[in-house]
């Protein structure tokens, strides 16, 4: 995001299948980030309802959807411009 915006860095966008599992993946990240970083969220947005979870670690910002909130937002969509790096988890 560096260059196309002033207030973040990185954006991350994920998905979980549904707000139970955007609340955990939610939970993890701001978990691993303060444990492993000392990084605490400046701000979340969304997690009670679960559908789409905005994490905002200043440098980074998370967006944790459901398949349904991120087809109707499309971040994707509107952020194609930026330069993309794709992850796809380890089947466990």
């Amino acid at each position: 995001m560096r260059g196309l915006v002033d207030y973040t860095d990185y954006l991350i966008v994920c998905s979980g299948q549904t707000p139970r599992q955007t609340k955990a993946i939610s939970d993890e990240v701001r978990l691993q980030m303060k444990n492993e970083h000392g990084v605490v969220a400046r701000k979340v947005e969304g997690a009670r309802e679960g559908e789409w979870i905005l994490i905002d670690l200043l440098d980074v910002v998370v967006h944790v959807f459901t398949p349904e909130a991120r087809d109707f937002y499309r971040l994707d969509r509107l952020w194609r411009d930026a330069p993309r790096e794709t992850y796809v988890a380890a089947a466990s």
